[in-house]
């Protein structure tokens, strides 16, 4: 457990294992305690670094925070966190919002990357039907500032299949992800949930290190918009889209499974040095 101090943060950390440095980057609850299960069986193989991102739980902003560019920033921090601990490029994992992040990584630092793995990223404007999805997040929102988190996060479930919705109730009940959850959901609700979505990624520099990524998705997923992102984005770069077990929220529901099968992707004769 260790803190590192970027440019208007404490960035909160943990370390397990040994081996090649993953940074596993959470979504929408911005917590390293979602890969706490998985990362414990992916330490058998990498070094796995898991933490808070900005402003969610341990990691805490400090003075004035640019939230017109808190993506870039969110990039940022992970490129520092990185240099921290290595001097070589890194594995990236990201899942959901947090896969968005890491696209936003490779963009803007390559250098700190050796391979990506974006998990359902919700970057719905790749999406034929991405406006449609940028309204039902603003609606959530909406409903949010109106009804309050709860309706909110209700609605916001239909977004997923039932195996997750599932999972999100069992949390909803069990008191959400600790002490730091109603914070966490109402930075999120303001600063990621209609934001993220939106964003326009740089598809000609993803192009470029397209050799680099290795699309993931749920394969309980199929059909819904996060997985469909990848889909899109596969055809665009022309990469495959790997499948893991379980739905959006498989590294909770099924840790040791979904380790096991991502590190046979990393291991794929195409990844090999």
């Amino acid at each position: 457990m260790s803190v590192l101090g970027v440019p208007g943060a404490l960035l909160y950390y943990e370390t397990r294992g040994s081996g090649t440095l993953m940074v596993m980057v959470p979504g929408a609850n911005g917590e390293a305690t979602a890969f706490e299960g998985v990362a414990e069986h992916l330490a058998e193989h990498y070094t796995v670094v898991t933490y808070d991102r900005r402003g969610f739980s341990r990691s805490r902003p400090e003075g004035p925070q640019d939230y017109d560019h808190r993506l870039e920033t969110d990039a940022d921090d992970v490129r520092r966190l990185i240099g921290h601990l290595t001097d070589e490029p890194a594995i990236l994992f990201g899942a959901s919002s947090g896969g968005i992040v890491v696209l936003e990584v490779l963009i803007r630092h390559t250098s700190v990357v050796r391979t990506l793995l974006p998990f359902e990223p919700p970057a719905v404007r790749q999406l034929p039907d991405g406006q449609t999805w940028l309204k039902f997040f603003a609606e959530v929102y909406d409903l949010y500032r109106r009804s309050g988190m709860k309706p909110a996060l209700e609605r916001f479930s239909q977004a997923f299949v039932e195996s997750d919705r599932q999972i999100l109730a069992a949390r909803a009940r069990a008191g959400g992800d600790g002490q730091y959850a109603a914070a966490n959901a109402v930075y999120w609700f303001e600063h990621e949930l209609r934001q993220y979505p939106a964003v326009e990624l740089d598809l000609d520099a993803l192009r470029t290190h397209a050799d680099r990524i290795v699309l993931l998705g749920g394969r309980e997923s199929r059909g819904r918009p996060a997985y469909d992102v990848n889909v899109e984005l596969g055809r665009k770069l022309g990469r495959d889209v790997t499948e893991l077990p379980g739905g959006h929220l498989g590294c909770l529901a099924r840790p040791a499974e979904f380790a096991r099968e991502l590190v046979r992707a990393l291991e794929a004769p195409s990844l090999e040095e």
